[in-house]
Parts: structure tokens; C-alpha cells; sequence
């Protein structure tokens, strides 16, 4: 799908379908949102490019997803996506500024786009030119991200609520494999943030360097931009370094507090049979089948054989509860 965006007396406004045949002179920015042949070919024959294929877009090579061909710059940057859904993905998006117009080459619908897309149409919009809409486009991904992060710093503070929960009835009632599954979760929110966050500290250092190929007249406001850009960038990778910690840490505590408690269950049982083992030997003598017991005509033997179980098992007891040992 082509989705063509017009500059028309100060506003951005979409394409209606019967301009997309022959797209007009004043297009400012082309959307292909997983593209046909058909619209290819179409922005091919318009800007006079190469648009990239999906396998192309999916190459890890730097030179593969930063390069400058027929006057056009190429950026291709990994974006997060369905991060509503808990099952976040990264996608590669392509960024392609050829002259003062801007294509982007997608195959999945991060929730910045549309954002940013009837932000750009709603207000009388300076930002025009392609190489404008591209800057707003990554810093309205940035802040995508940045909601993202907040959003798994609230649930990090949540779960570190409940592991460490001093409430002896909440503590009980923990389910350490959801809690396990949760921190995983967040992850791999936390990971799929910082692999953008990266991407785009490349396409926005690599835009810096190529700015000066477009002669813009605007080419110093340009830069101070995307370094603004890259600031925003450097503190959003700390704070995904700071979660990734508290991940690690919580992961930690949650293995280390499930072999507390599974020590706990081991140590019941092995108090219990150390009770039970003299009442046992006991109960075992006096439960042979041998004609020369004395005890057994005595009328006191069956009381006196009770004590016996009874005092040999409340002896270990009692020297376990002197040592605190439960």
C-alpha cells in the first residue's frame, strides 16, 4: 500500500486515491506499508531510485542499511513494534531522502508512524521537506520508545514489590513461574528497545555526515537537530542499561528466594525423619516376634514402650528448637 503525503499551502495532507496514479509534483512523503510490485515501481519511476527489497532491508551489514546511491541516502533502522500486544518484534524500516522528499519502506505498523502522521496533517506544519518529516518521524519513534520503557519501568517496580513483599500472607501466596515469566518479559521489552534505540543512533550519526549532499538551506538547523536527537538517544540507552540491571538483579533474587524455600521444604522433611527415626527403632524391638522379650508379660511394658517413642521424639525437638534449626 502507497500512502503519498502532499504539501499544500502549509499543510501535509494525504493523497486521495486518484492522485496516486500519477503522483504530483508537490509529494513530500511516500509511505509503502508492505509495498506491491505495483508501488515499487510506481515510486521507482517517480524518484528515479531502486527501492529496497524486503530481503534487503533485513541485512545486518552496515554497509547493507547506511549507503548514499543515485543521489538518495539510504537508512534502514530496526524498529520495535506490537509492543501493545506483549509480544514485541523487530522489523527493519527503511528511511530513503531523495532530495526534499522522503520514502519510507515498511513491512509492519509501529503505532509512531500513524501518530506522527495525523500530528503532521492536524496543525499548519513548517516541516515540509523530506529531510523535516524524517526528523520529526524518528524523534516520534523515540518517544514511542521512551513510553515503552517508562511502561516497563513502572512493571519492574511492581514485581520487585512483590518478590520482596515483607507481608508474610502476600509472601505465601507468590507464583515464582509467573513471576519468572514476567521478568523475562520485560526483558525482551528492554532488549527490543535498545536494538532501536542503536539502529537509530546510526541512521541519525550517518545523517549528520550526509546532510551536506542536499545542500539545504536549513543544513545547520538540520544538525543541531539530530545531535538534539542523539542526546535523546544516549540517555534512553542508560535507562535501558539501568533496566536490564534491575532484570538481572530480580532474576537473581527470584532464583535465590525459590532455593530458599525449596531448602525450607527439604529441611521439614529431614526434621521430620530424624523425629521419627528413635520412635521407629523403638516400635521396631518391641515389634519382633520373639518368645524371650521380658517385657512383653509385663503389664507395664505397653506404657512404658509409649514413653519411650514419645520422649525419644520430643528429645529431637527440643535440642532442633534450641538451635533455631526451625
Amino acid at each position: 500500500m502507497l500512502r503519498a503525503y502532499l504539501h499544500e499551502q502549509h499543510n501535509i495532507v494525504m493523497a486521495g486515491d486518484h492522485q496516486l496514479d500519477a503522483l504530483p509534483a508537490n509529494v513530500v512523503w511516500m509511505d509503502l506499508v508492505e509495498p506491491t510490485e505495483l508501488d515499487e515501481r510506481q515510486v521507482e519511476h517517480c524518484l528515479g531510485i531502486n527501492v529496497p527489497t524486503r530481503e534487503e532491508m533485513q541485512e545486518i551489514e552496515v554497509s547493507s542499511r547506511l549507503y548514499t546511491e543515485d543521489g538518495a541516502v539510504f537508512m534502514t533502522a530496526a524498529i520495535i513494534s506490537h509492543a501493545d500486544t506483549g509480544n514485541p518484534i523487530i522489523s527493519p524500516i527503511t528511511f530513503v531522502l531523495a532530495g526534499e522528499r522522503l520514502i519510507t519502506v515498511r513491512y509492519t505498523k509501529p503505532r509512531a508512524f500513524d501518530t506522527f502522521s495525523q500530528k503532521l496533517m492536524r496543525h499548519n506544519n513548517h516541516d515540509s521537506a523530506g529531510p523535516l518529516i524524517f526528523a520529526g518521524l524518528i524523534e516520534a519513534i523515540i518517544d514511542r520508545l521512551a513510553d515503552i520503557l517508562e511502561s516497563v519501568n513502572v512493571d519492574m517496580d511492581k514485581l520487585s514489590t512483590e518478590i520482596f513483599d515483607a507481608d508474610p500472607g502476600r509472601a505465601a501466596g507468590r507464583n515464582f513461574q509467573e513471576i519468572l515469566r514476567r521478568i523475562g518479559k520485560r526483558g525482551d521489552f528492554a532488549a527490543k528497545s535498545r536494538e532501536s534505540l542503536v539502529s537509530l543512533a546510526r541512521i541519525a550519526h550517518y545523517f549528520n555526515e550526509t546532510v551536506d549532499l542536499f545542500h539545504l538551506p536549513y543544513g545547520r538547523d538540520m544538525k543541531n537537530r539530530m545531535a538534539a536527537i542523539d542526546k535523546d538517544i544516549g540517555s534512553l540507552l542508560d535507562h535501558t542499561n539501568y533496566i536490564s540491571g534491575q532484570v538481572s538483579f530480580l532474576l537473581n533474587a527470584s532464583l535465590g528466594l525459590i532455593n530458599i524455600e525449596q531448602n525450607a521444604i527439604i529441611k521439614l522433611f529431614s526434621v521430620v525423619s530424624v523425629v521419627l527415626m528413635p520412635p521407629t527403632l523403638i516400635a521396631s524391638i518391641y515389634g519382633m516376634n520373639f518368645k524371650g522379650i521380658p517385657e512383653l508379660d509385663w503389664p507395664l511394658g505397653y506404657p512404658m514402650a509409649l514413653c519411650m517413642m514419645a520422649i525419644s521424639a520430643a528429645l529431637p525437638i527440643w535440642f532442633f528448637k534450641r538451635k533455631r534449626w526451625f
